[in-house]
């Protein structure tokens, strides 16, 4: 039986690719120790990407979601991907408290201010959780809408 009290480490290697292509470092790179630790120490491969780290399908991890995942020891959906579901369920549309900032708004004949990252990319945003809030801002009957966009280059 194995001593539970051993010592033990856990090791992330950041950045660390594992997979066996021409273009990897450690597939090419002499690696003995590296080597010999894959193959007789206990190890294990984790998903990194995706819905496997709360993103949405296909969207690059991050050291940071990787490391909440991990911690966690479950899959914690990102801000990013609540969003979305939100946006796509209709769900963004019952949120209370931007109901009722956006009617605060309209009752005081004030403007609506949209503030947020304005890009396609997926990353830390994208323009349809912006759409729909402007959407909401302009359903809910307010006259005045602005968007301020934060360009990601």
């Amino acid at each position: 039986m194995t001593n539970l009290r051993a010592p033990k480490a856990l090791i992330i290697l950041d950045g660390l690719g594992v997979e066996q292509t021409e273009s990897s470092a450690l597939a090419t790179a002499n690696t003995p120790t590296w080597d010999r630790l894959m193959a007789e120490a206990p190890n294990s491969r984790i998903a990194t990407s995706g819905l496997a780290v709360g993103l949405p399908d296909g969207q690059m991890g991050n050291s940071e979601v990787g490391h909440m995942n991990i911690g966690a020891g479950r899959v914690v959906y990102q801000n990013f991907t609540r969003i979305n579901k939100a946006v796509e369920e209709g769900t963004l549309f019952e949120n209370t408290v931007l109901i009722e900032a956006i009617d605060k708004a309209i009752a005081a004949d004030g403007a609506v201010h949209v503030t947020g990252l304005l890009s396609p990319g997926g990353v830390h945003s994208h323009e349809e959780q912006m759409f729909a809030l402007l959407e909401m801002a302009v359903k809910r009957g307010a006259k005045k809408v602005y968007l301020h966009a934060i360009l990601d280059g």
